[in-house]
């Protein structure tokens, strides 16, 4: 049975290097441009660490080429951590890390510098990484790492909306709001404020216009 119709997180570390080396690198040969980029990143060093399966290996940039490792015995500028279905959202989907660090998938650390170059080399080589494992590797190994790394996307979509409906289950029982309603009784007490501010402006219009008046008045007498 191939290797590709076990879990991703049975594939050795070592092979995994070697595919996202031979990948990266085939992308970086095609574009002069992405290569320079490569170059600006001349011996950084990248740590990626898989959390739910405990894989780890280092992406090291050297001579406008790059190349993963299982080990590395150095200072790594950027740490990149997350589970699988993190980096196949950001992979295989092209979600933005921005956004899937800010919504806590993808957690990121390190050199700022580095990490917006290597941003940069990977939004502008935009890899289809399905297409280019069937060109590295043949379309079946191709198709089904990407296959695998969509249904890790649907399966934690599937628990993230399963858990979701727990929760909101949970907070009808319990008589407590939902998300909907605390943001319309927010919108509300905003809408009240705002209200209460105008009216308290208007009262300090009235206020002065009546000094005023009581100041005139004695003035005549």
């Amino acid at each position: 049975m191939s290797i590709m119709f076990l879990p991703l997180r049975l594939i050795p570390v070592p092979m995994q290097c070697v595919v996202v080396s031979t990948v990266l690198n085939l992308v970086l040969q095609r574009d002069a441009s992405l290569r320079e980029q490569a170059y600006d990143l001349d011996s950084r060093v990248f740590r990626i660490h898989v959390s739910d399966t405990g894989a780890l290996f280092f992406l090291v940039f050297r001579d406008g080429r790059v190349c993963a490792h299982p080990r590395h015995e150095g200072d790594v500028d950027v740490r990149i951590s997350a589970e699988t279905s993190g980096f196949a959202r950001m992979v295989f989907a092209h979600e933005d890390p921005d956004e899937l660090v800010f919504r806590q998938v993808l957690c990121i650390s390190g050199d700022s510098e580095s990490m917006l170059r290597f941003k940069k080399l990977m939004q502008t080589a935009d890899v289809s990484w399905e297409h280019e494992l069937e060109l590295a590797f043949g379309n079946f190994f191709g198709r089904r790492v990407a296959k695998a790394a969509t249904l890790a996307i649907q399966t934690e979509e599937k628990l993230r909306q399963g858990v979701h409906d727990v929760l909101q289950q949970g907070l009808h029982e319990l008589h407590i709001p939902d998300e909907q309603s605390m943001q319309r009784w927010q919108a509300g007490v905003e809408h009240l404020q705002h209200r209460i501010h105008r009216l308290e402006q208007r009262i300090s219009q009235a206020e002065h216009r009546l000094h005023g008046q009581v100041s005139v008045h004695e003035n005549r007498r």
